[in-house]
């Protein structure tokens, strides 16, 4: 076998190591997280009940109890697992890359990790009660809100990634002055575009109501502000003649 297929088979065998490890790391976060999967979905649907004045959600779906529980326990045990998935990522990457960018990679990679579950968090603490609350206050009189858990669920997760992923907006910013595909002033001069944008962006994530908008596109800009000062402070570090590990 020529060495050329023995480094690919190395690097095969290296993945499915990977690989594995994290499924079973993550098996195992389910199954630990469907066994409190009921107070699990009473903490998530805990800012809804609240605004309902401690009224329940419904079902209808035969079905939909446990399928419920089970997207839970999923999602749980994707957060909890996460640091463990990104650490296998990167003992997999690493050793391919030159010293300069192992230094730009792991911070990016737990700074994105961070802003993440501090959207996620965000969400949850504070715009789902602020939105549940205001509309809970429109409902008229002669009507009865009645929240199906089903519909609720998917409306946390989409919140969810949607407030996540653009908590990513620093890390962007920081990417794209480092390779130097665009500078701090040019980004500095683009401001004005870039709020617009927010609400844009606001408007077609989020619910239809001027709260939730708002809520996601006030942060958005503040967001980018911090990474323009995050790129200014980090100035993009000139690339050594270093080599990276050779690869087994």
């Amino acid at each position: 076998m020529s060495e050329t297929a023995q480094t690919l088979l190395g690097h095969l065998l290296e993945l499915r190591t990977r690989l594995v490890r994290t499924a079973i790391v993550f098996v195992a976060g389910f199954l630990l997280c469907f066994y409190f999967s009921k107070e699990l979905y009473t903490q998530l649907a805990l800012p809804l009940t609240e605004a309902l004045n401690g009224q329940k959600l419904i079902t209808t779906g035969i079905a939909s109890p446990f399928m419920l529980q089970v997207k839970i326990a999923a999602l749980v045990a994707l957060v909890l697992t996460l640091p463990h998935t990104l650490y296998q990522i990167w003992a997999f990457v690493a050793p391919g890359l030159y010293r300069h960018e192992q230094k730009l990679v792991l911070p990016l990679i737990v700074s994105s990790t961070l802003l993440f579950l501090a959207g996620m968090a965000f969400v949850y603490f504070f715009v789902f009660g602020v939105v549940f609350h205001f509309i809970a206050s429109v409902v008229p009189d002669s009507m009865q809100w009645l929240p199906d858990s089903g519909e609720y669920l998917d409306f946390v997760l989409g919140m969810f990634l949607a407030f996540g992923v653009t908590f990513q907006v620093p890390v962007a910013v920081v990417v794209l002055t480092h390779v130097g595909v665009v500078t701090v002033a040019q980004l500095r001069e683009a401001r004005p575009y870039v709020i617009v944008g927010a609400f844009v962006v606001a408007a077609v994530v989020t619910p239809p109501d001027v709260v939730s908008q708002c809520l996601l596109a006030i942060p958005l800009w503040l967001l980018f502000e911090a990474g323009l000062i995050v790129a200014a402070w980090w100035k993009p570090a000139r690339a050594t003649p270093d080599t990276p590990p050779p690869l087994n």
